[in-house]
Order: C-alpha cells, then sequence, then structure tokens
C-alpha cells in the first residue's frame, strides 16, 4: 500500500465548557463538525480525512459525515490547556506509525469552522506546496487599526494601549492581521516537531472578514449562524 501523502486532522475533543458539547451541536441543520468534514472532502486535497478525538459520541458522527477514527486521543491531550500543536504531533506520529508518509502535508482543520471553503483550503495546500515554508493558514484583517485600541482600568475608566498614536489617522496606520482559526495546513515533520506556527516560515491564505468568526460564547454563535445563513443566501459569497 502506498504511504499517504496529504491528511486533514479535525481536532474534536469532549470537553467544551464554554459551549457544551460545541463539536457536535445543530448548527444550521448539521452538527458543527460536519461542515469541516464535508469542506475537506469537496476540496479534492486528501487521501484521508481524519477526526482526533477522544469521545466516542464525536466519534460516531465523524464517521457519519465521511471521515476516519483510526485512533482515539489519550485523555493526557484532551484538556482544557491542551494547545493544537501537541495534538496534531500526537496525530501526525499516529498516522506514520499506521501508513502516512513521514514527509506528508498535514491539514489541520478546526471542527468548530463552519465558514471553512474547499476552495480556499486547496488555496493553502498549493502555497504550501510551492514555497520552502513550515505552514501556510488562514488570516483575516483587524476591522479597527489596533494602534488605537483601548483597555478597561481597575477603576472603570479606558485609556489607550498606546496613547502615541490618538493624533495618527486610522488611514496612515499599519494594517494588522490575525488569525482566522480555520485551518493550517503544515509539513508532517513540523507538526511533529511541534514548529511555531506564527513566525516566518509561515504563509498567510488571506480571507475576507465577513467569513470569519469566533465561535467561543453563546453570542459568538448566535452572530456566526446569522452570518452563515446571509452568505448561504448569496452562493457567490461563499
Amino acid at each position: 500500500m502506498s504511504r499517504l501523502s496529504r491528511v486533514a486532522v479535525i481536532p474534536a475533543r469532549g470537553g467544551s465548557k464554554r459551549i457544551p458539547r460545541k463539536n457536535i451541536r445543530e448548527f444550521c441543520g448539521k452538527p458543527m463538525i460536519a461542515w469541516s468534514v464535508e469542506a475537506a472532502l469537496q476540496s479534492g486535497c486528501f487521501d484521508r480525512v481524519v477526526v482526533s478525538t477522544d469521545s466516542r459520541e464525536i466519534a460516531g458522527i465523524a464517521d457519519q459525515y465521511g471521515a476516519e477514527v483510526p485512533f482515539i486521543r489519550p485523555s493526557n491531550l484532551s484538556g482544557d490547556l491542551t494547545g493544537t500543536l501537541p495534538v496534531m504531533a500526537h496525530a501526525v506520529n499516529a498516522l506514520i506509525d499506521l501508513e502516512q508518509d513521514a514527509k506528508a502535508m498535514v491539514c489541520c482543520i478546526y471542527a468548530t469552522a463552519p465558514f471553512v471553503r474547499s476552495i480556499d483550503i486547496a488555496r493553502g495546500y498549493e502555497m504550501l506546496v510551492n514555497s520552502d515554508g513550515d505552514f501556510a493558514f488562514s488570516v483575516t484583517t483587524y476591522p479597527y487599526p489596533i494602534q488605537r485600541s483601548l483597555r478597561m482600568t481597575p477603576g472603570g475608566r479606558v485609556e489607550m494601549f498606546w496613547p502615541e498614536y490618538f493624533q495618527t489617522r486610522s488611514q496612515d496606520l499599519e494594517e494588522a492581521w490575525h488569525d482566522a482559526g480555520q485551518f493550517y495546513w503544515g509539513r508532517a515533520e513540523a507538526w511533529a516537531q511541534q514548529r511555531p506556527i506564527f513566525s516566518p516560515q509561515s504563509l498567510p491564505v488571506l480571507l475576507q472578514r465577513y467569513r470569519v468568526q469566533d465561535i467561543d460564547s453563546e453570542e459568538d454563535w448566535v452572530r456566526a449562524e446569522y452570518m452563515f445563513r446571509a452568505l448561504n443566501a448569496q452562493p457567490d459569497a461563499r
């Protein structure tokens, strides 16, 4: 059997606290994770779409939508404070023990990324494979200049993080970008060695702001559903 060269890994633990059962809660008609699984499959980029989870329930739903669960994630990698890098390193090493090429391209796709598009996943792959970088991941712009951001003081007042920019026009300030939280292409060795994703060795896959929404609270969830329905009412925007 030939070794696998392109693999999607969707991390999806079962113990979400801020939004219970977040990864499999229904979002616009499907379990949340289904949107990520389907985008991965539709991209045509992968030999295999794998879900890394500690939950048998999540594993069953992932299988229902066409993903594989060839291993169950150990409990020591399923806590609230466990980051993406150790989870992906475990997944990559587990897959190498099975049949993945140690030089494979591996894409981490978040389970809570219903706005992820197969075309952007494919674009990220092309960018990485044609470079000498370690990673390529989705980013978008901040809607307001971060240099003019405010903080709340202990006394309930406000002050600027960078008061030296108070008189600077917004259009004269450097544009800033942030992680869009959708997908992260990486070379298998970069994942296995847990190299930093946010580094000069990474390439940005640019997304429009209207296709990006973190979902960390009930308010985020409601906003995301409104955005998702609006986008799907205008297919060209998707």
